[in-house]
């Protein structure tokens, strides 16, 4: 099991996912074919679980999405669940 986190801000309706996704590092470690994230859009802002295959990409991952929640908010709280 990985860690599960929230990251809230307050979501514009326009907000465009697919923008964000375009830029995120490969979820996915090759050759093993191991998911190394996960994430989705909630109405409270982002969910996000690294599933501890690879810190490395998790973190720049976890990293981009709290930059772009700060581009939509002056703050943001993340939680662990």
């Amino acid at each position: 099991m990985g860690k599960e986190y929230e990251i809230k801000f307050a979501v514009p309706a326009d907000f465009d996912l697919y923008r964000l996704a375009e830029r995120l590092p490969s979820p996915i470690k090759h050759p093993e074919m191991l998911e190394i994230y996960n994430f989705a859009i909630r109405p409270y802002g982002f969910y996000f679980i690294d599933q501890l295959v690879d810190a490395r990409v998790a973190s720049l991952a976890f990293r981009m999405f709290v930059d772009e929640a700060l581009a939509h908010a002056p703050s943001v709280e993340i939680i662990e669940s």
